[in-house]
C-alpha cells in the first residue's frame, strides 16, 4: 500500500520560510495529484491550500498564493510546499494528499506541525 509523508515543519518567526516535503513509497505522484492542506489549532475542518496535477498544473487558495509555491520531482517521488513571509495565523498541522488522476481515493500523511511566532 503506497503511503506518503510530510516532513519539513517546525517553528520560525513571522516573515521566515520553511520548505515541506512530501514523500511517497511508490510512484503515486506519477499517477495521481498532489495536494497540501492545513488544520489550524481548534479548528475541525482542513482547508485547502494548493494543488498539482501529475503534468504540473497548479492551483493555490486565495490565503496563500503569492507566498506559497507547490512543487513536485516526481523522479524523486516527492512533492514540496515552498512557504514565504509566514504568518500567525499559519500555524496548523499541515497534510499533504495523494489525490485526483488515478487515485480514486485520497492517501493522506500524518501531517508535520508548523509553528509561526511574532
Amino acid at each position: 500500500q503506497v503511503q506518503v509523508l510530510e516532513s519539513g515543519g517546525g517553528s520560525v518567526q513571522a516573515g521566515g520560510s520553511l520548505k515541506l516535503s512530501c514523500s511517497s513509497s511508490g510512484y503515486i505522484f506519477s499517477k495521481c495529484g498532489l495536494g497540501w492542506y492545513r488544520q489550524a489549532p481548534g479548528r475541525k475542518e482542513r482547508e485547502w491550500l494548493s494543488s498539482i496535477t501529475s503534468d504540473g498544473t497548479t492551483t493555490y487558495a486565495r490565503s496563500v498564493k503569492g507566498r506559497f509555491t507547490i512543487s513536485q520531482d516526481i523522479a524523486k517521488n516527492t512533492g514540496y510546499l515552498q512557504m514565504n513571509t509566514l504568518k500567525t495565523e499559519d500555524t496548523a498541522v499541515y497534510y499533504c494528499a495523494a489525490e485526483g488522476g488515478s487515485c480514486i481515493f485520497p492517501t493522506w500523511g500524518q501531517g508535520t506541525q508548523v509553528t509561526v511566532s511574532s
